[in-house]
């Protein structure tokens, strides 16, 4: 358990209740004892990566003051940190995939020395989704921009629109279809 000073411990009921209150002197507290070992916890499961555990660990962190609740026993508390812990990382996971996905879906990879004559394939579809991102209407390019520019989630974003994850799917998988179609009628114009 905690040690708030020498042979003091913390009382993790009174911790967390103070903390679902909105106590900023308990969240100081819990940040206190809880953020580097959260934090260890986090690279020993990335296998040592920082950067991941670091970006795992502000969600987690988030994750805490939108979810606290009372808890009667650290252990407890503690399971559940690191579920949350787990969980964050996981969704960064995702979201990176997703945004590297998005990338490879529009862009055609070359290296530079290929670049000879005829320009860059990458810049001419960087441009067509650029211009036809710009032709949709606001609420569906944000919508786009949102998922993959900015990698938030389905979840994330429905809970945003306050409306539910399968219309975003839905509304995503239209909007994709239009870019797509609109960029390939382009292309074979230029044909």
């Amino acid at each position: 358990m905690p040690q708030d000073g020498p042979g003091q411990e913390i009382d993790i009921s009174q911790l967390t209740g103070l903390m679902v209150k909105g106590d900023e002197m308990a969240y100081r507290t819990f940040y206190e004892f809880y953020f580097n070992r959260l934090l260890r916890y986090l690279l020993v499961v990335t296998g040592g990566r920082d950067e991941a555990a670091r970006e795992a660990i502000q969600q987690t962190m988030l994750r805490v003051v939108r979810h606290i609740r009372v808890f009667n026993s650290e252990p407890t508390f503690w399971s559940w940190l690191t579920v949350l812990a787990r969980s964050s990382l996981v969704d960064e996971e995702r979201k990176r995939s997703r945004y590297f996905a998005f990338l490879d879906r529009f862009f055609v990879k070359q290296q530079i020395e290929q670049d000879i004559g005829g320009g860059n394939p990458d810049h001419h579809l960087h441009d067509l989704l650029k211009r036809n991102l710009q032709l949709l209407p606001s609420h569906e390019r944000e919508l786009i921009e949102r998922k993959y520019l900015q990698t938030g989630s389905v979840k994330e974003i429905a809970c945003e629109l306050q409306i539910s994850e399968k219309a975003i799917e839905s509304r995503l998988v239209r909007i994709r279809k239009k870019l797509r179609e609109a960029v390939l009628e382009q292309l074979r114009d230029e044909l």
